[in-house]
């Protein structure tokens, strides 16, 4: 452990001692790669700022320390990766820990030092200044790791499915011209056998799957291409890597099904309905039954909102977790997604109403459900398509995903089922709304809106 005492900073202002110090055992870390710098209040110690390796003996001794000073609760930056140890150890050991961005507190000039950073944010925190950043509960920290894991693992193999359609392309095979899927079970059998040295194009087109719409012939025709040397060793490569990525995703599925199994029932509820028996299973699905641990571990079917696959809920409740009590209200839970229209106004004007820029996984996932639930028969389909004529698919796409987010939100708070209406009834509603504002309009103004006949509407047309 590194110990090195260092003088207090100068120039903190008289006017601190106004504000009321809320948080009296604090405590703050400035994150590193090698090392970490420690403030805790003079009044705990004499050598009030400490600098901590990295090693985990020495963030047991920091843990240890901390203690012996009595601190309480312990702020940090979010430091690339560098946090996350420190966090579960001192997590671990009873205290609060709190996650601060470090873009919301470097925006005072003259403070561009580790000794200096960690006695101003540990002064920050005592006033109650900090907000912390949201992190799940440990159990599903652990899930979310399998989870983009499993992410990571697909995007890589998707890569290498890339490479080898270029490989094809390059050789004038045209084989994405004749099937849908290349990784399907008729493409696997061609590709490998390619692989194996086979040329001719008809006993090529002979292993299609018997539910392949394409005749033998125009199968042949596509895979009559030139079948250079080096495009074939690049094609081999990429399709041994591509199942090689495959091998690895079945392995996490297994660790993932694993520890669902060991998280607790939420709620008791009845079984759900089998599934619909599909022919083909959908594309990096994972192969156990994913939506009944969903279920299990929720109490709620998130699966019944259109849009919302399994693997879109999977991703959702690892990265919001299972405690409906954290974000208090609907409102709170969209404006963390970064969903909700933005407020930005100046001089009694509202200059922007854009959204707030972000990364958020949950935050995807809930807009690739709204543009899935865009292309359904239902009220979320209906009212996507009706923004999308008005809007545009953008601020269509974010709006749906942020009525998504609110219906997620209210589901697993009261376990309540979703009910679709429908686009028909969403449809009539939206004209009797609109029938009513008007109808207002035309009486503010004066006047009476009265509904005519279409044998009225006719007859004024033709005259």
């Amino acid at each position: 452990m590194i110990q090195r005492s260092q003088p207090r900073a100068s120039g903190t202002s008289d006017a601190s001692e106004a504000f009321e110090v809320l948080h009296r055992h604090a405590c703050e870390i400035d994150i590193g790669s090698a090392s970490h710098w420690v403030s805790v209040p003079p009044e705990c110690e004499a050598q009030s700022v400490r600098e901590f390796g990295c090693y985990t003996p020495d963030l047991v001794a920091m843990a240890a320390w901390l203690k012996q000073c009595q601190i309480e609760t312990v702020a940090m930056e979010s430091t690339g990766v560098y946090w996350i140890t420190v966090f579960q150890t001192l997590e671990s050991h009873g205290f609060e820990v709190i996650l601060v961005d470090a873009h919301s507190v470097k925006s005072v000039p003259g403070r561009k030092s580790d000794v200096l950073d960690c006695q101003w944010l540990r002064q920050l925190h005592s006033y109650g200044l900090l907000s912390g950043s949201f992190r799940p509960d440990d159990q599903i920290c652990v899930l979310r790791s399998y989870i983009r894991q499993r992410d990571t693992l697909i995007a890589d193999a998707a890569r290498h499915l890339q490479r080898m359609q270029k490989a094809l392309t390059q050789m004038n095979v045209q084989l994405h011209q004749v099937l849908s899927d290349l990784t399907g079970l008729s493409g696997l059998r061609i590709l490998k056998a390619i692989v194996a040295g086979e040329r001719d194009p008809h006993k090529l087109a002979a292993l299609k799957h018997e539910r392949v719409r394409k005749s033998e012939a125009e199968i042949a025709a596509a895979l009559s291409g030139d079948y250079r040397t080096e495009h074939l060793f690049v094609l081999a490569q990429e399709l041994t890597l591509y199942e090689s990525y495959q091998q690895q995703i079945a392995a996490c599925d297994l660790e993932i099904e694993g520890y669902l199994n060991q998280l607790p029932t939420q709620v008791a509820q009845a079984p759900l309905d089998p599934p619909t028996p599909a022919r083909k299973r959908p594309q990096n699905q994972p192969s156990f039954d994913l939506k009944h641990h969903l279920h299990r571990i929720s109490g709620v079917d998130f699966t019944a909102i259109d849009g919302m696959g399994v693997l879109t809920v999977q991703t959702i409740l690892s990265e919001i977790g299972l405690d409906a009590s954290r974000f208090p209200s609907a409102k709170q839970f969209a404006t963390w997604l970064g969903l909700s229209p933005g407020t930005n106004i100046s001089g009694g004007r509202r200059k922007s109403a854009k959204t707030r820029p972000g990364s958020s996984r949950a935050a995807n996932a809930f807009r690739i459900a709204a543009m899935a639930a865009g292309k359904s028969d239902s009220a979320i389909g209906a009212f996507f398509r009706r923004l999308k004529a008005r809007l545009g698919a953008p601020k269509a796409i974010t709006a749906t995903a942020h009525k998504l987010a609110r219906v997620f939100y209210f589901m697993r708070k009261t376990h309540q089922s979703y009910e679709d209406v429908g686009a028909a009834q969403y449809e009539q509603q939206f004209q009797q709304r609109k029938l009513k504002h008007l109808r207002k309009q035309a009486a503010a103004l004066g006047f009476d809106l009265t509904e005519r006949s279409p044998i009225d509407a006719l007859s004024e047309v033709v005259s």
